[in-house]
């Protein structure tokens, strides 16, 4: 049976986010302390005999400690370093050797690293669930877990809620795992991004062609701090590929009231520059009439993006999205280990659906490799263990996706090994499927192709090859 892993939010639907969310409610009301309803008070002993191991390579205090407390509310154990000079890994050792090593020691491990894909290669390695606790700029699962379970409840429901997200995010892990949570289950997403600190491109097309949503025209709302504003189409929501961006009502308009503002601090660790004119939360910018019932959420820790003085307002709800950290990291741990021991949650044991996208394997040291120079891939480390591979995405133009990072590739060309052929512009029809995808080698352009004795191949010789 495979083991279900958590590296992304994407690894979650819809149902099962919801089901994380009646468990962790469940134990909010069971175990609450008696003086603060959003927290923990009690334990209980589902987990008598479990160990969960913390493999913590960057600083953090709310995401280590949160799990650390949840596995202990739920009667288990908590290991781990929490320093990486004080661990293998200042000796040179590889993550994919530290994985199956502690893997013999717990019968789960939370992961956080710099390098964005590492939670996916952990879970290539590791004999027990991986849950991702951050990997560079790419994903935070189990802080949009929280984040979204404040929003429910605080506002009851997400669908068509007005979510404001301010400062930056580009490099921040939780805002990229946070709006495509947000497109999935069809609230308004408002960016308010600190200047040079955009969405990234691969985080915009996914949110266009992967989920049905798309920005809205200037004219149909009125807020000028707000770089774009998207909205979730009315078809259902799949998460599959278009052809093309969603089309949109023409009298479709979103009303002018904020219902949530999500603050994040500038990513100090991700960029060499000083984050300038970085948008500040405080009194003043909640005066405007369209927060007047907004709630304030942030991930923290803050950095000066928002002002204490918030601390006291009673649409401040930061300090209750931490204690969540524990009720909705027990919930989770217990539905991946099925502790409650009836099976009930059954589908989580047996592990998440795999893609239905044809993945390349590259031969070590040839043809293309991921674009982004943080991705695991790129680690010195790792290069034993974390070969370049990649999805073939089959959008209305052809693109590759990491499979560690995600991160896209728009323009490249495939090569057939057998014949030493290459190709620029195959038809979907005629793309290799998942059994012949081992004939084939990427590259990332013509020049690459013909360095390496590819010819390209000519056009009245091409033979459709059946999917």
């Amino acid at each position: 049976m495979d083991l279900r892993h958590v590296t992304s939010i994407n690894d979650l639907d819809n149902d099962e986010i919801e089901q994380v969310f009646a468990l962790a409610d469940r134990y909010l009301d069971k175990l609450k302390d008696a003086d603060h309803p959003h927290r923990i008070g009690e334990s209980t002993d589902v987990a008598k005999g479990a160990i969960l191991a913390s493999l913590f390579y960057e600083p953090s205090t709310r995401t280590r400690l949160s799990f650390e407390a949840a596995m202990i509310r739920l009667g288990g154990k908590a290991i781990g370093s929490a320093d990486p000079a004080t661990s293998s890994a200042a000796k040179g050792e590889s993550l994919a050797d530290t994985v199956r090593v502690a893997s013999n020691y717990a019968d789960v491990l939370v992961i956080r690293h710099p390098r964005d894909g590492a939670a996916k290669l952990a879970a290539e390695y590791a004999d027990v669930p991986i849950i991702n606790g951050g990997d560079g700029a790419h994903e935070h699962p189990t802080q949009t877990l929280c984040d979204l379970f404040t929003l429910r409840r605080e506002n009851k429901q997400l669908k068509n809620l007005n979510v404001a997200v301010s400062g930056d995010l580009k490099g921040s892990r939780t805002i990229h795992s946070f709006v495509y949570a947000l497109a999935r289950f069809g609230a308004n997403i408002m960016l308010m991004p600190a200047k040079g600190m955009e969405l990234p491109a691969h985080v915009d097309w996914r949110l266009r062609h992967e989920y049905r949503c798309g920005p809205l025209p200037k004219d149909r709302y009125d807020n000028a701090a707000m770089d774009a504003l998207y909205v979730t189409a009315k078809q259902p929501h799949q998460l599959s590929l278009m052809a093309s961006p969603p089309e949109f009502e023409r009298n479709v308009r979103v009303k002018k009231g904020v219902d949530v503002v999500y603050v994040t601090r500038f990513q100090k660790e991700r960029w060499t520059e000083q984050g300038q004119d970085y948008p500040k939360v405080d009194a003043k910018f909640l005066k405007a009439r369209k927060y007047r019932e907004a709630r304030v959420l942030h991930p923290l820790p803050r950095v000066g993006e928002l002002d204490a003085s918030l601390d006291r307002d009673k649409r401040a709800v930061y300090f209750q999205q931490a204690a969540y950290g524990v009720p909705i990291r027990m919930a989770l741990i217990a539905l991946m280990l099925d502790l409650d021991g009836r099976n009930k949650w059954k589908k989580f044991a047996d592990g998440f659906e795999k893609s239905s996208h044809v993945l390349f394997d590259q031969p070590k040291d040839a043809g293309i490799e991921c674009i982004n120079g943080n991705c695991i891939v790129h680690d010195k480390l790792e290069r034993d263990y974390a070969k370049s591979r990649f999805h073939l995405i089959e959008a209305e133009t052809p693109r590759l996706r990491c499979f560690y990072c995600e991160r896209d590739i728009d323009s490249f060309v495939i090569a057939n090994r057998k014949t030493r052929h290459y190709d620029t512009n195959l038809t979907a029809r005629q793309w290799p499927d998942q059994k012949h995808a081992r004939d084939f080698v990427l590259f990332k352009d013509t020049q690459q192709a013909e360095h390496v004795g590819y010819a390209k191949r000519q056009q009245a010789g091409r033979k459709a090859k059946a999917r």
